[in-house]
Order: structure tokens, then C-alpha cells, then sequence
């Protein structure tokens, strides 16, 4: 089956700051209605990627082009097709939610009576509704991140780059945020995503792209990638006792052994073996589980923390 054309391509992306290098020989495409996720550590060229991607950071080298047009000189056309929802909240504080879209819409030019059929029908999605004429400062973060995506949405964008959009939300405003990405999807737009949430980009992603040190070092489905890297049953073991178990006769159970805190990890093809000789652990705390996204990540980048 013939894939549709990339309505955003980037190729050969090298940015370096006073001499370190950021992002390096980064390429990567996203096609008409999929979300392409962005994954990585902390200090893996995320934000800079996003920041070349919008046309705010030129790239050292490398070329980007967008709805047939080319950044950064075709900026402006291109913002023109792109709805943005960044890390932090850029909402006025002094406008309500429906006068945060109509002063966002006429940034695009956007006719008053097109802001007036599009604007409820905005607050309906976001399900703000009933929060029109309230300010941000009287929404909940979660209710002011649907407002981000909302204005994000008032130009009618076919591409939405999307960074971090979840981050410090409770699990119910992010599973009502996840919903109405789904459904953006379903309508057919494009999304650039980037989580820290595994199951986030699991959820959303039709592929992703791990970086580390500004390379790519991975690209693909989700589930196709877990399947090439990683054993498909993972059991964590903890409690009392259990760190010695990493260097115990149960490791010839498991493919790999990690230990993470006091948190042993054993990776498997088969899980039962190792889970019929722990029985015999009195005082463990053990979990059988398939291998994940989070495996994944850990393991192409590594568990150490990132200042």
C-alpha cells in the first residue's frame, strides 16, 4: 500500500551552543494523521528539536520542510497551518477563556463571524463550556491545558506540535487530555509529541523516536520496537532479601538481569520458571508483567538520572 506524502520533514538536523553539540544528523517524518512521538532523557535535544521544528532556533545544518513549504523561509505560511501547545501556560491572565480564543484567532486574521461559529464549538471540546466567561486563573491545570490545545485548535491546524502537554496533571485531566488528542486523530490531523510519560506516548504514538545525546537511536511502532528490544515477560522482584537474588542461581531464569534501587528486574522469555522458584522466597514481593515501553526506554538509554 502506497504511504501518503510527509506533511512535515525534517532531514540531516545539527544544532550545537557554544560548541557542544544538541542535536545531531536528526531526520524524521510525519505523515497525514499520526502522532509521532519524541521520547528521551532529560538534556536529549527535545526542546531544541521543538524550538527548530517552529522556526524560533535555526539549525546548523539540515533542512526542514512543512505542508510543501520550506523553514525558516516559509515561516510565517507554515505557523499559519500549525497549532502549538508548549511545556508552560501562555494564556492572558486578564481575558476569559472564550476572549483568550477570539484574541488568539485574530492573530491568524481569522473573520469575526468565523470566531464566533468556532469558538463554542471550541469550549465544547475542551469541555469548557460552562467555563467561557471564567479566567485562567480560576481553572484547574487541567482545565487550562485543554483551554492551551483549544487555541492551539482556533486557526484549524493540519499539524499540532505538542511538548509535554500532560506534565503536572492528575491522572483523570490527563486521561480527558489523552481522549481529546484521540479524537483529533480521528479527525485526521497530524501530532509531533513530546512525553516523559511511557504510557502517554504508548497510548497516543503510531511511532516513536527515542533520542539520547541528540542522535536517534531508535525509530518505530511502539509495540514492534519493545518486540525487537527487549524479552516479553519482565519480573520485579522486592522486598527484604531481594537485592542478592541478582547474583543468585535464578538468574539462569532470565535473559538479563537489572536492579534499579531496591528493585531487582529479571527479563524473560518465559516467566514461569522464575515465578514457580520464587514461591519459595518467603517475604518477597514479586511482579509478572509483559515488557513496556518504560523497558524500553531504560534499557536504550540507561537508568541513571539526568541533571
Amino acid at each position: 500500500m502506497h504511504e501518503p506524502a510527509p506533511l512535515f520533514e525534517a532531514s540531516g538536523l545539527d544544532k550545537s551552543y557554544g560548541g557542544t553539540p544538541v542535536v545531531r544528523g536528526l531526520s524524521f517524518a510525519i505523515r497525514p494523521g499520526e502522532c509521532l512521538g519524541v521520547i528521551g532523557p532529560n538534556g536529549a535535544g527535545k526542546t531544541t528539536t521543538i524550538r527548530m521544528c517552529l522556526g524560533l532556533t535555526m539549525p546548523d545544518a539540515g533542512r526542514i520542510t512543512a505542508l510543501g513549504l520550506s523553514m525558516p523561509r516559509d515561516a510565517l505560511a507554515i505557523k499559519a497551518q500549525l497549532g502549538v501547545v508548549s511545556q508552560f501556560d501562555s494564556l492572558d491572565p486578564d481575558f476569559s477563556c472564550a476572549e483568550n480564543l477570539h484574541a488568539y484567532g485574530r492573530y491568524f486574521r481569522l473573520p469575526a463571524a468565523t470566531l464566533r461559529e468556532r469558538i463554542p464549538r471550541l469550549l465544547e471540546f475542551a469541555a469548557l463550556s460552562h467555563k467561557a466567561a471564567a479566567r485562567p486563573g480560576e481553572l484547574s491545570g487541567g482545565m487550562r491545558r485543554r483551554l492551551s490545545l483549544a487555541r492551539a485548535l482556533v486557526n484549524d491546524p493540519r499539524l499540532l506540535l505538542l511538548d509535554e502537554p500532560t506534565t503536572g496533571l492528575d491522572p483523570q485531566a490527563r486521561h480527558l487530555m489523552w481522549e481529546r488528542l484521540q479524537l483529533l486523530l480521528q479527525q485526521g490531523k497530524s501530532i509531533l509529541l513530546t512525553t516523559h510519560f511511557m504510557d502517554e506516548a504508548e497510548r497516543l504514538c503510531s511511532r516513536l523516536l527515542v533520542l539520547d545525546h541528540g542522535r536517534k537511536i531508535a525509530e518505530g511502532r511502539p509495540r514492534d520496537l519493545i518486540a525487537e528490544h527487549l524479552e516479553p515477560d519482565v519480573v520485579e522482584v522486592y522486598g527484604t532479601g531481594a537485592l542478592p537474588l541478582a547474583d543468585s542461581p535464578l538468574r539462569r531464569f532470565a535473559q538479563r538481569v537489572e536492579v534499579s534501587g531496591e528493585t531487582v528486574f529479571f527479563y524473560t522469555r518465559d516467566a514461569h520458571p522464575l515465578v514457580a522458584a520464587l514461591a519459595d522466597h518467603a517475604g518477597l514481593r514479586s511482579l509478572h508483567r509483559p515488557a513496556n515501553l518504560e523497558d524500553l526506554f531504560l534499557k536504550l538509554t540507561g537508568r541513571q538520572i539526568r541533571e
